[in-house]
């Protein structure tokens, strides 16, 4: 009943924040919970969800490639200037970091649950724009590490 309840909640909160991903998401769990399909689909999900949704997202990316809205030219000439170069190295540096996120949700199924409720309140108070727990989770996975250093550094 709480994982019912749960669901229904952070629909609420997708329609008040306006987070139509959080909508749909939980919504989709919420179907499937209630018809029953559950045991069968919530442990391939959570075992290959992350990477269908980085495979989709990936795919998304690529479109203007595969319908020739961008080409070799237009690459190069999007690092041409420093604002291309800066956001090339952007580019890099978040998907370093997304990398180590998904192993960080993979290993630490609260870290995706932390990173939710952050999310959820940055949409809704602070008019955040959610761009997805890898990237928060990478973000995440930085500083423990980072952390994890210093705490070594300090204890000897």
């Amino acid at each position: 009943m709480e994982a019912y309840l749960f669901l229904i909640g952070l629909v609420l909160i997708g329609v008040i924040a306006q987070n139509k991903s959080l909508i749909i998401a939980a919504a989709f769990l919420l179907i499937i919970k209630a018809i029953g399909l559950d045991g069968r689909l919530f442990p391939s999900l959570q075992a290959k969800g992350i990477t269908w949704g980085v495979t989709l997202i990936t795919a998304a990316i690529l479109v203007p490639i595969a319908t020739g809205d961008i080409g070799f030219r237009e690459l190069l000439n999007s690092v041409r200037g420093h604002i291309g170069i800066i956001s090339f190295l952007a580019g890099i540096f978040v998907a370093i970091i997304a990398a180590h996120g998904v192993g960080l949700m993979k290993e630490d199924p609260l870290v995706t649950t932390a990173l939710l409720a952050g999310t959820i309140l940055a949409v809704g108070l602070f008019r955040g724009v959610p761009v997805g727990p890898l990237i928060g989770a990478g973000i995440a996975a930085l500083v423990i590490g980072m952390w994890d250093i210093i705490v070594k550094a300090i204890s000897g």
